[in-house]
């Protein structure tokens, strides 16, 4: 009796190993298993740990304009190409805020942060240029995702080789360029840009 008990629960177990592997395999065959760990990565986004501190760099940016006028310069001289093939450069963006972020529709974290990047661009849209350049050998699948998300936001792909300032090892990584050219904020990994202290951030650099 316990010996069929045991033959009993070592079957469910491999059947349970089984579908798991079934599923598994399922996910990464059709390719949405990036876009399930991204998905359970929004848990930890929503605990706010991986947010930027913006509030301590916005009091060092403070001090350090008090004491030392000249900020670090971004630099402008990066080409894009937008999802109709046209090319242009952040050079054409110069006086405004930009938030530019380096993503991939093969980086779970970047499917995870993207939600609250929408949200962003639809409120600050009309304040702010946004970048949302794509690290995807093929430009045709980021643009691809985006329309079957409905977030319907500015993403190009690069048209030259990126400045050493943008060259991360981490990717998502977001910069944010202020009004007057400087580079605000570098983050690298994914954060909730929804967040209310972020977009008083932002505001703050017009």
């Amino acid at each position: 009796m316990k010996n069929n008990k045991t033959e009993n629960n070592k079957k469910k177990t491999w059947i349970q190993y089984g579908i798991f592997a079934v599923v598994a395999l399922t996910l990464y065959a059709t390719g949405l298993h990036t876009e399930v760990i991204g998905f359970a990565q929004r848990g930890i986004l929503a605990t706010g740990l991986m947010n930027p501190n913006v509030k301590d760099m916005t009091q060092v940016r403070e001090n350090e304009m008090a004491m030392a006028p000249e900020l670090e310069k971004a630099d402008f001289s990066l080409k894009l190409m937008d999802r109709d093939g046209n090319l242009t450069s952040l050079e054409a963006l110069k006086g405004k805020v930009i938030f530019m972020n380096f993503w991939a529709t093969w980086c779970p974290p970047c499917i995870a942060e993207m939600p609250s990047i929408d949200k962003l661009h639809k409120e600050m849209g009309d304040e702010v240029a946004f970048v949302m350049l794509s690290l995807d050998q093929d430009f045709e699948l980021a643009k691809a995702f985006d329309k079957r998300k409905g977030y319907n936001m500015p993403i190009y792909a690069p048209a030259s080789n990126l400045p050493p300032m943008y060259q991360s090892s981490a990717i998502p990584t977001t910069y944010v360029i202020d009004a007057d050219g400087n580079l605000a904020l570098t983050h690298k990994g994914m954060a909730d840009y929804s967040d209310e202290g972020f977009k008083d951030f932002m505001r703050s650099l017009k």
